[in-house]
């Protein structure tokens, strides 16, 4: 059984399906030369036998073979250009084969009829038009082994069988000489199947491995081009369309504008609801982006919670404002998540484009106004005007004096006094830094520090600061302590609490350094912010929570971080005469502060009416103007000096001696 199975095997259509197609491919560019050599050679034999055969067998069976094969002929010839399908490739194969067959036997028995007929050379005429189309049949369907083979069976067979017992000599050795003819001729046919449907094989390998090159490439360009969770273009896909679509604005003197949108406190949302709940979110910011956005405009993610545009056709700051307006606003809706409901804000900065703009020029101006529109109208959209220019450069100049600054030299400390009405004197100083550039001058810290937080030289002032805090600490009388601001950069960074801590080790104890942080730069990473103070709790140091009650879920810091102390905002102090519920957060910090264990500070006060009011609230430790302003050491030292010499004058007499 399994011998006529792989006898059946070897006759039927290959299973492979790219060999099935070549081999309909190549047929069909052989099979027409067959039918027109067969037909030639039938109607030369059939000419031949004319006057000496029956018309049966000379005009009409010839006929009738003709009729067939040119009903096969004009099949192939029209479908030679056709694109071959596999299942109809594989259907034309299977109808070769009974067809092989059926011709093969139709025109040996016709051939061997004529056989009887006509003298000697009518007789050779025959062997010779036996041997000859079917040798050159087997030729033309070399690519079909199985046809091939039938052929080759079918005409063949009966061709030896008469021959070799037509008592004939000549007839025998016919048929002996056409025995060893088609042994080499099938021996050369399959070594030329075996190598045709080798390189049928191959050239399917190279296809098959062009494609997955292919493939391969398409994914290496979208990794390298394309966000993984928004699928919009990436940072690197962004700068490349920006720098085209910029030369050739400027090639036809038009405009294109870049928006770069940044989400307001994205990190939060990371750390109330989680990673996964934050990625829907950024997905649906892409989603709404583009239901926003025309046909030319282009619109990528280019990391973390930054998304930019390039916009082209814009002409006037107006139209951008209006786009900007149109982009924030739909921020503002809630996100719905698996996890809960989110809101939050956008800013937007746009900057058009100007004559002699390069990509990074007119991204600068983006990213400059965005950062803007977060610090001054947050949740809103800038557009980069003249106004902005100016400011730019000088940012500019002083990122570059920043970054070029000895920060030893040019840095110095002042300090404010932070008063405890109980013990009725200066319990503290907190270290303020200045910077005096001698490019630039005296430089604001509103402005130097916001912008050490953006490059990132944050953690190189900071520990200036406090090596400078710490060599002025030895020199203050023991009980006093000096507190020392952190930036997020400070509390997020291992290696900058590393520093910051080998600072005030090396300082010796007891250690008289307190630390302030933000509740901002708590947000970028709890975890992380609770571990660094932790390390310099285990110092000596103690840790204040800065401008409470400005940032976001202030109760969650507090129960959650190693706080000693808690600083109320000034802008809580600044109403508390006269804003009942400005004096109702504020009585409450004060017992929340008690229960917790914990002292208040309030800040920013200037006014006797202020301090009245926060003593009958139950506070104890104030700074602001009205105890005094920010001094220099020897100031500082002169400060506690007159404290002294005012002890048990009065407090309306120390007052006025301080302030």
């Amino acid at each position: 059984m399994s011998a006529v199975k792989s006898v059946l095997r070897f006759f039927a259509v290959p299973e492979d399906p790219e060999l099935v197609l070549a081999q309909a491919r190549a047929l069909s560019r052989q099979i027409p030369l067959l039918y027109a050599m067969l037909l030639a050679n039938t109607f030369i034999l059939a000419a031949t036998h004319l006057h000496t055969a029956p018309a049966m067998l000379t005009a009409y069976v010839p006929a009738l073979l003709t009729v067939i094969s040119v009903a096969r002929l004009t099949f192939w010839w029209r479908g030679r250009n056709v694109i071959l399908s596999l299942e109809k490739a594989r259907r034309t194969l299977t109808v070769l084969l009974v067809v092989a067959a059926v011709l093969a036997i139709g025109f040996t028995t016709w051939s061997l009829s004529l056989f009887q007929y006509g003298d000697a050379y009518q007789r050779s005429h025959v062997a010779f038009y036996m041997g000859i189309t079917s040798i050159g049949c087997m030729f033309c369907l070399m690519h079909a082994r199985g046809a091939a083979l039938i052929v080759a069976i079918c005409v063949m067979g009966p061709f030896l069988v008469m021959f070799a017992t037509a008592g004939q000599q000549t007839f025998m050795a016919i048929a002996i000489n056409m025995v060893l003819v088609l042994a080499a001729l099938i021996f050369i046919m399959l070594n030329n199947y075996r190598d045709f449907s080798a390189l049928v094989a191959s050239r399917s390998e190279m296809v098959r491995k062009q494609v997955e090159t292919q493939r391969l490439s398409d994914e290496n360009y979208r990794l390298a081009n394309v966000d993984s969770l928004t699928n919009l273009p990436n940072r690197r896909r962004f700068e490349q369309h920006l720098r085209e679509a910029l030369a050739r604005a400027q090639a036809d003197g038009s405009q294109i504008a870049v928006a770069r949108l940044d989400l307001d406190s994205f990190k939060s949302i990371n750390d109330i609801f989680g990673q996964i709940a934050g990625d829907q979110v950024l997905i649906e910011v892409g989603h709404r982006i583009n239901a926003l956005r025309r046909p030319s405009t282009f619109v990528a993610r280019l990391g973390s919670d930054q998304f930019a545009l390039v916009l082209d056709g814009a002409n006037d700051e107006a139209s951008l404002q209006a786009c900007g307006d149109v982009l924030t606003a739909a921020m503002r809706p809630s996100f719905e998540t698996k996890l809960g409901t989110v809101h939050l804000s956008a800013s937007a900065g746009f900057a058009l484009s100007r004559a002699g703009d390069t990509a990074d020029t007119l991204y600068d101006r983006a990213d400059y106004v965005t950062w803007v529109a977060k610090r001054e109208t947050r949740g809103r959209a800038v557009v980069f005007s003249d106004r902005h220019a100016d400011e730019l450069n000088r940012v500019r100049r002083m990122e570059h004096a920043l970054h070029t600054a000895n920060l030893d030299a040019e840095l110095y400390i002042l300090f404010q006094p932070q008063f405890d009405i109980a013990s009725n004197g200066t319990t503290g100083y907190e270290v303020l830094a200045r910077w005096r550039s001698p490019v630039l001058g005296e430089v604001s810290p509103a402005e130097f520090i916001p912008l050490a937080e953006r490059t990132g030289t944050i953690s190189k002032i900071t520990q200036t600061v406090l090596r400078k805090a710490l060599a002025v600490s030895g020199r203050l009388p023991k009980p006093l302590r000096l507190s020392v601001n952190l930036s997020a950069h400070d509390l997020g960074s291992a290696t900058a609490i590393e520093a910051i801590a080998a600072l005030v080790a090396q300082a010796g104890k007891p250690c008289r350094i307190d630390f302030e942080i933000t509740e901002t730069a708590v947000m970028r990473d709890m975890d992380q912010a609770n571990q660094a103070l932790l390390a310099l709790l285990a110092l000596g140091s103690r840790i204040a929570l800065d401008d409470f009650g400005t940032g976001h879920s202030s109760l969650t810091h507090v129960q959650k971080l190693p706080l000693d102390r808690i600083k109320v905002d000034r802008s809580f102090v600044a109403e508390v005469s006269n804003d009942p519920t400005s004096r109702a957060i504020i009585k409450t910090t004060i017992d929340l502060c008690r229960n917790l264990g914990i002292s208040c500070v309030f800040e920013g006060i200037e006014t006797e009416e202020q301090l009245e009011a926060l003593i009958g609230l139950g506070g104890t430790v104030m700074q602001g103007y009205l105890f005094g302003r920010p001094m220099n050491e020897e100031l500082a030292l002169k400060h506690l000096d007159n404290e002294r010499q005012d002890w048990g004058g009065g407090r309306s007499r120390m007052f006025g001696a301080v302030s």
